[in-house]
């Protein structure tokens, strides 16, 4: 067959492009393909644009079958997450899918709640599935004995679930970011910051706690009692009728936005003005917080950074066939809106005779 013949015919009659062409295309070596198909930290930038460009430009696509034949496992990286209805796992499965490197495609397991047999029945369907690795989204405590308990053979990455799980591991710092937020509220001038916290059977609720007591006790600021909420606006309007009818309240840090929202709800019920008579700050930055009425001010973490670093550290296991040492944790950042501000005097009483 000629070139000419084989420019004019029609695309989806031309032989599937096979790994050589895109070699060829690319001027790279057949292995140097391979490396950026499964992720080898060892290709320059130029050189994996190159490759990817070629790889557009030929339509091609890996041989899912042949590789199975050859490895023993598929193209498809397991995750497993709970109740990804809450905007923090959500966001980290949307960073793994966005960081999901070429060749690889991604499967989900999204459990209503955690239980140990939930746990090791996904994993054991991702196993039988012949994953090349499988990632757990998994805050909640518990879930390190679950994790110890499995003999899975594929790499194995955790996600926020705490300092008891042996595994490679991603996290946010949520320690410095509940000492940020009680920091911004103390620099503001109130005397003391309350706290609404989250569910007690997850990691970033205790951490939020313990940041919140750290830096308050660094400050010699008194430690209020803490009523908790369930992360949804509900709970952070329960908890905030109870604080909000109490006048020496100034400064509340809400352990998440949703229940930020549920607070100023019941603030406003109350007749206390925020920020005017009570300042509060939320935790995540959720896409609304600066619509928020008034805006947000809360602690920023960066979800799709954390779920890139996920796969990442997950692709690195694979490629190196065995375990990678865990980055540093991902410090959160203070967002300053126009829910805080310095306490306000109380206003003076009228003098006699007048209104």
């Amino acid at each position: 067959m000629s070139a000419s013949t084989e420019r004019e015919m029609p695309r989806h009659e031309m032989p599937r492009p096979v790994m050589a062409d895109v070699a060829r295309l690319a001027g790279v070596s057949h292995q140097t393909v391979s490396r950026v198909l499964n992720g080898h930290p060892n290709v320059s930038a130029a050189t994996k644009a190159s490759v990817l460009a070629a790889i557009r430009d030929l339509g091609y696509r890996p041989n899912i079958a042949a590789r199975t034949l050859v490895t023993g496992k598929t193209n498809v990286l397991g995750v497993i997450s709970f109740d990804t209805t809450l905007y923090g796992p959500a966001s980290m499965l949307y960073g793994i899918e966005r960081a999901a490197r070429p060749g690889y495609f991604v499967a989900i397991a999204s459990l209503p709640s955690f239980h140990r047999a939930s746990l090791t029945g996904a994993v054991e369907r991702f196993l039988g599935q012949a994953v090349a690795g499988i990632i757990v989204i998994a805050p909640q405590t518990g879930v390190a004995e679950a994790l110890a308990g499995l003999s899975a053979d594929v790499p194995l990455v955790a996600v926020g679930c705490g300092p008891a799980v042996r595994l490679p591991s991603v996290k946010i710092d949520n320690v410095t970011g509940a000492m940020l937020a009680t920091r911004h509220l103390l620099g503001l001038g109130h005397q003391t910051v309350h706290h609404i916290g989250g569910p007690g059977d997850w990691h970033d609720a205790r951490d939020r706690i313990t940041g919140w007591r750290q830096e308050l006790r660094e400050a010699g600021a008194p430690v209020p009692e803490m009523p908790r909420g369930d992360w949804s606006a509900r709970s952070g309007y329960e908890a905030g009728r109870l604080l909000a009818a109490r006048p020496e309240v100034t400064a509340v840090f809400c352990a998440n936005d949703p229940m930020a929202l549920g607070f100023l709800r019941a603030a406003a019920e109350a007749g206390r003005r925020v920020p005017q008579d009570i300042s509060v700050v939320g935790f995540d930055d959720v896409p609304e917080a600066a619509y928020f009425s008034p805006p947000l001010t809360t602690i920023r973490q960066d979800f799709g950074a954390l779920g890139e670093r996920a796969l990442h550290l997950l692709m690195s296991q694979i490629t190196a066939g065995g375990e990678a040492p865990s980055p540093p944790p991902i410090v959160p950042e203070l967002v300053v809106r126009s829910s805080s501000t310095a306490p306000q005097p109380a206003a003076a009483a009228p003098l006699a005779g007048q209104a």
